[in-house]
C-alpha cells in the first residue's frame, strides 16, 4: 500500500552569520505568504528572494535570501 504524505515546511533565515530556522505558521500559506508573515519580526524579508526547496530529513526546506548589496 503506498501512502503519500505532507513533507513538514521549513524556512530558513539567515541573519548575521547564524542560521534561524522558522517554523510553518500555516500550512496552506504560499511560501511568498510566510515570508510576508515573517517580515514583520525579520525586515530584511522584505527585500528578500526565495530558494528553490530541498529535501532534507523528510522535510521541505526554503531559504530565504537577502540580495542586499553592499554600496561602493
Amino acid at each position: 500500500m503506498l501512502l503519500a504524505t505532507q513533507l513538514e515546511r521549513i524556512f530558513i533565515l539567515k541573519e548575521n552569520g547564524q542560521e534561524i530556522q522558522l517554523p510553518d505558521p500555516e500550512p496552506k500559506w504560499s511560501v511568498e505568504a510566510v515570508m510576508n508573515f515573517y517580515a514583520n519580526t525579520y525586515p530584511i524579508l522584505t527585500t528578500a528572494k526565495i530558494s528553490e526547496p530541498q529535501i532534507k530529513n523528510d522535510s521541505v526546506q526554503y531559504r530565504f535570501e537577502s540580495v542586499m548589496g553592499t554600496k561602493g
